[in-house]
């Protein structure tokens, strides 16, 4: 079995985490931009961090033999700060522009604000101009008024829904994005999200179709090895290799694809070369290199 990761944050993760999803099959991933615990104040340090997306990062994951593509945009807690929203959004569009950036995103709701709704609406439309997918985050509360609201602005501003993944969905807030020609995207994740088995039983209830599974993993209490662990569920709950295969590695891919910059014959594992460097730096303290 093969896994592709569509949506977690690895510059949160340890090198360690990378070695063990390797093992577990994971081969690809997609690490969208996202608020790192500690608000940003200053243009500058978006841009060393979107650096980071399409240069370190990608680096590192073929260190241990995974390919690491990502997502750009100002994460809707942010857009909370407008004057450095504006001033991101000026050079937001250069990014947009990068091989290896497969969407926009993720963007959308926190807190349900104007300014929120403002940069969502502004990032949609980057989005059509750039023609790139889109990456929606619902948000931790309210999460039914805010898919709403989402729903409500991607018709709005005209993007081509099957542009769009509408992320982090449940058993109630599903239902809305099934109506629409949305993807639908799930992230399981301890305690304050999806369960593997309740994953499992949306797959059953509402079929493969569209349907996006992840692990959402980053800097708080969260599991890197999600999609795989979820992928035994769907085996040991009667899925075939084939169909658990078709959600946990082609969906995802399938929707990024969209973007022109990745593909399901491209996204083949890396042959690992640890003795090479990143700006004169190494993953390694030490070690012996492996080269393959």
């Amino acid at each position: 079995m093969k896994y592709f990761d569509p949506h977690i944050h690895m510059m949160s993760r340890t090198t360690d985490d990378y070695e063990h999803m390797a093992e577990a099959g994971i081969i690809g991933v997609v690490e969208p931009a996202f608020w790192q615990g500690q608000p940003r104040t200053q243009p500058g340090t978006f841009i060393d961090y979107f650096d980071s997306m399409i240069g370190w990062e990608p680096f590192r994951a073929s260190q241990f033999g995974i390919k690491h593509y990502c997502t750009m945009g100002i994460n809707p807690k942010e857009t909370n700060n407008v004057p450095l929203a504006e001033a991101v959004m000026k050079f937001l569009p250069r990014y947009c522009e990068k091989d290896a950036v497969v969407a926009i995103g993720e963007i959308g709701y926190d807190d349900i604000t104007e300014a929120e709704e403002r940069f969502f609406a502004e990032q949609l439309e980057l989005a059509i101009e750039h023609e790139l997918p889109v990456l929606v985050h619902t948000p931790h509360r309210d999460k039914i008024t805010g898919t709403k609201r989402a729903l409500a602005l991607i018709k709005e501003t005209g993007i081509n829904e099957e542009m769009v993944i509408v992320d982090h969905l449940n058993e109630l807030t599903l239902p809305m994005v099934l109506e629409t020609g949305c993807w639908r995207g799930h992230s399981v994740y301890p305690n304050t999200k999806l369960t593997e088995e309740r994953m499992v039983e949306l797959l059953k209830q509402y079929g493969t179709e569209k349907m996006i599974i992840n692990s959402a993993a980053d800097w708080g209490r969260s599991d890197p090895l999600k999609v795989p662990k979820t992928g035994k569920v769907m085996l040991a709950s009667g899925f075939s290799e084939a169909e658990t295969e078709h959600v946990l590695f082609e969906n995802p891919i399938n929707f990024y694809a969209q973007s022109g910059r990745i593909s399901i014959d491209e996204v083949i594992r890396p042959k690992i070369d640890q003795s090479q460097l990143w700006e004169d730096n190494s993953v390694l303290r030490g070690q012996t290199p492996l080269v393959e």
